[in-house]
């Protein structure tokens, strides 16, 4: 298990901060999602860690020990990106073996079949071993781009958004296999996602990203419960969460401007008046979209309400949170 610290790293590019001063530490063994807009600094993070980038300032250390002026070989990270970085002249299995045919590895042959016959059953492309990487899916491609990062034991793992081309239920079952793979192992593992689930399901640990810094670090129930700021609230959560003026319910604190409500903190039965919009059946949760002081707000009900458009409910705020005019958390 190895962690992981980004030290004040800055990096420039067109003169613009893409990372500005950001200090991050990842824990060794643990599983780390960084999450954030576009250009709020993530993939930049993550190629400053397996060295593919240099920092204009800064240090960058594994287990205590430098790695900033080292290249991505000697830092020994395993990378899965977007795109589907195979060598087409290569079959699906010697796609897989090849970074465990690497001079310094030195893996016995029989190894090598085991891990890769392992990691294709896990990622359900077996039957595609002789295959071409010319000759598959763009799902199937980035199967075997997770896989030839899998087959290696690398000191971390790193990963921009490697679920996002494929279907639901394979993303589903990989999320389940990724999980696993990492729990087992111990391994180390930085990861980049714009999806909320992944991050709430995978992740031991959420970094929130903002203009190249660090706005909030902790687990994903710590950060939904508890987010530091309106703009962490909102990172996570589907739907997303409900901001409102302050007073548009009474009892808001001393300096608050803003009332933040997740869709199933807001109660039914008593309170003022709002008008369901739209009724959103999703067999175990319904949805409620309403229509409160010219607000549109979406709160959650039983699955087998009666509501539907036109109705009217009573509504009231359950574990509000406030927020001040830069956006910061009160209490």
């Amino acid at each position: 298990m190895v962690d992981v610290v980004l030290e004040n790293v800055t990096k420039i590019f067109a003169g613009h901060a893409a990372l500005d001063k950001l200090s991050l530490t990842i824990p060794g063994g643990s599983f780390v999602v960084l999450l954030g807009p576009t250009g709020a600094g993530k993939t930049t993070t993550l190629r400053m860690v397996s060295g593919l980038d240099k920092p204009d300032s800064g240090n960058i250390y594994f287990a205590g020990r430098s790695v900033t002026n080292l290249t991505p070989a000697e830092r020994n990270v395993a990378m899965v990106f977007q795109q589907y970085s195979l060598y087409p002249h290569l079959t699906v299995r010697q796609n897989l073996e090849f970074p465990l045919k690497s001079p310094l590895l030195r893996t016995p042959k029989a190894d090598i079949d085991r891990k890769v016959n392992s990691i294709a059953e896990m990622l359900q492309i077996s039957h595609k071993l002789d295959n071409k990487a010319t000759n598959l899916s763009g799902g199937e491609m980035q199967r075997v781009s997770i896989g030839r990062a899998l087959v290696r034991n690398p000191q971390i793992y790193l990963m921009d958004e490697p679920l996002s081309s494929l279907d639901a239920k394979l993303r589903a079952d990989l999320r389940i296999e990724l999980k696993s793979i990492q729990a087992n192992s111990g391994a180390t593992l930085l990861y980049v996602t714009h999806d909320q689930i992944e991050a709430m399901t995978m992740a031991t640990h959420i970094g929130v990203l903002h203009e190249g810094r660090l706005v909030q670090f902790g687990s994903p129930r710590e950060i939904y419960e508890r987010p530091v700021s309106l703009y962490t609230a909102t990172r996570l959560g589907q739907p997303r969460i409900n901001v409102l003026a302050a007073d548009t319910f009474p009892g808001s604190p001393p300096g608050a401007v803003n009332i933040g409500l997740r869709p199933e903190h807001i109660s039914q039965g008593d309170g003022q008046e709002a008008l369901v919009k739209r009724v959103e059946h999703l067999g175990d949760q319904t949805r409620l979209h309403l229509i409160f002081k010219k607000n549109d707000i979406v709160t959650v009900t039983d699955a087998h309400t009666r509501l539907k458009s036109g109705d009217i409910v009573k509504i009231q705020p359950d574990k509000p949170l406030y927020f001040d005019a830069d956006g910061m958390r009160l209490g």
